[in-house]
C-alpha cells in the first residue's frame, strides 16, 4: 500500500473506546473501486489491543458518502467477529438500507458438515411400506382405467368432450411420422430370421422353410411385439413427458377448474389414435419383414415366385388374425400406460423424466405378459 493508499484508510475508518463499546467509525467513499480500503483485520487488532474484549460494537456510517458491496462486506466481517467473541453487534447504529442487507446476509447461516439422516428401518416396517405402495398402486391404476372406461362409454354415446382436431393430430403423430422406424426395424427383424432359418435349415437342404419361418414369425408375433416395443419408447414415452409437462405446468388442474374431464380431453384422444394406428402399422410391417426375408431368400439361390408361393401356403388367415389381434391390445396397452405416468407425475422436472422412464418400462412389461397371456389363449383354441 503506497502512502496516499495508506492515508485514505487511516482517514476512512477511525476506531475509539468508551466504556466498553468500541465505536467504528466510517467516513469517505466504501467502494470496490476506492483505493486502498481497511481491511477487516484493523478491527480485529482493536479487540485485543488493551488485553480486554469490548461487550458492544457499534458502526458509524454518518461520515460515508458512497458505498456498495465492499462496505456490506465489511460489515459482515466485523458482524462475524462480533459473534466469535460473543460481543454485541449494535443493528440500531446502521442507516435502513446497510441494515437489512445485513440482516439478510446474516439470517441465513451455513451449516457444514451436514450428513443426511438414513431411517434404518426393520423388514416388517420395510414390507410393510412396499406393501402400501403397491396398494396406493393398484389402486391409482383401476382409478385410472375406470376414468377410461367412463369416457369410452361417453365416446360410444356421443356425449365425449374432446377435440377430433387432437385426434387426427396423434393420429399423424403415431402412424405417419413412425413409419420410418417401423420400416428399418421390420426390415431388420426380416434379415435375421431369415438368417437363423439359413443356419438351421441349411444342412438338411431345407432353405425353402425360410419362408415358413419369417412369415409365421412375422405375422404371430415379431411384428406386434417389435412395432409396440417400438411405439412404447416412442409414443409411449411421448404421451408420458406431455402429459406430465402439462401436469407440472397446472394445465390439467386447469382442465378441472374449467369442468373439463383430463382423462377425456387428454387421455381419450390419445387412446383412440394409438388403438387404430398400432394394428396398421402391425400390418404394414408384417409386409416389410416378409420382403427382408425375401431379399436373403434370393442371395441364397431362391427365386422370388418361390418364397412367395411357400409364403402364402404357410401363413393362412387364422395366423394372420393372431398378431391382429394382439395389435389391438398391444395399443391400448401402449397408450394407456403412457397416459397413466403421465397423470402419476410430480411436480417437478425431474418426475417428468422418471414418469417417462416409467412409461417405457411399463409399456413393454405389460406388453410381454399380454402376448404370454395370448399364447395360453390361443394354443387353448388351437390357433
Amino acid at each position: 500500500m503506497n502512502p496516499d493508499e495508506r492515508a485514505s484508510a487511516i482517514e476512512a475508518l477511525a476506531i475509539t473506546r468508551e466504556g466498553g463499546t468500541l465505536h467504528v467509525r466510517l467516513k469517505g467513499k466504501w467502494t470496490l473501486l476506492t483505493p486502498g480500503r481497511p481491511s477487516p483485520s484493523v478491527v480485529q487488532a482493536e479487540f485485543s489491543r488493551e488485553g480486554q474484549l469490548p461487550s458492544a460494537m457499534r458502526i458509524d456510517m454518518t461520515g460515508v458518502t458512497e458505498y456498495d458491496t465492499a462496505l456490506i462486506t465489511f460489515l459482515l466481517k466485523c458482524h462475524d467477529l462480533s459473534m466469535t467473541t460473543k460481543t454485541h453487534f449494535d443493528f440500531d447504529s446502521l442507516p435502513e438500507g446497510p441494515r437489512k442487507l445485513l440482516v439478510l446476509a446474516t439470517g441465513v447461516r451455513v451449516v457444514e458438515d451436514v450428513r443426511p439422516h438414513v431411517a434404518r428401518l426393520d423388514p416388517i416396517t420395510r414390507l410393510g411400506w412396499w406393501a402400501k405402495g403397491m396398494a396406493d398402486e393398484i389402486i391409482s391404476i383401476f382409478q385410472f382405467l375406470g376414468d377410461c372406461t367412463i369416457a369410452l362409454w361417453k365416446l360410444l354415446r356421443g356425449k365425449a368432450r374432446f377435440r377430433w382436431s387432437d385426434v387426427w393430430l396423434e393420429i399423424q403423430h403415431c402412424g405417419v411420422d413412425a413409419l420410418p422406424i417401423v420400416t428399418l426395424i421390420a426390415f431388420l427383424m426380416g434379415l435375421i430370421l431369415a438368417y437363423v432359418g439359413a443356419v438351421t435349415l441349411r444342412p438338411y437342404g431345407g432353405l425353402i422353410f425360410i419362408a415358413n419361418l419369417v412369415g409365421l414369425a412375422m405375422v404371430r408375433e415379431m411384428a406386434a411385439m417389435m412395432t409396440g416395443v417400438i411405439m412404447s419408447g416412442r409414443t409411449g414415452a411421448a404421451f408420458a413427458a406431455q402429459l406430465g409437462t402439462m401436469k407440472v405446468s397446472e394445465e390439467i388442474s386447469a382442465l378441472r377448474v374449467m369442468g373439463l374431464s383430463p382423462v377425456e380431453y387428454l387421455v381419450l384422444p390419445r387412446m383412440i389414435a394409438l388403438f387404430l394406428m398400432l394394428p396398421l402399422l402391425t400390418l404394414y410391417a408384417n409386409f416389410v419383414g416378409m420382403f427382408g426375408g425375401l431379399v436373403i431368400g434370393m442371395t441364397m439361390g431362391l427365386s422370388s415366385s418361390q418364397f412367395i408361393h411357400q409364403l402364402t401356403g404357410a401363413v393362412d388367415l387364422t395366423n394372420f388374425s393372431v398378431g391382429m389381434i394382439k395389435s389391438f391390445f398391444f395399443g391400448l396397452i401402449v397408450a394407456a400406460t403412457g397416459c397413466l405416468r403421465g397423470m402419476q407425475c410430480g411436480n417437478s422436472s425431474a418426475a417428468v423424466g422418471l414418469a417417462t422412464t416409467s412409461a417405457v418400462v411399463s409399456g413393454i412389461t405389460c406388453m410381454v405378459v399380454a402376448d404370454a397371456i395370448f399364447a395360453v389363449i390361443f394354443n387353448t383354441l388351437r390357433m
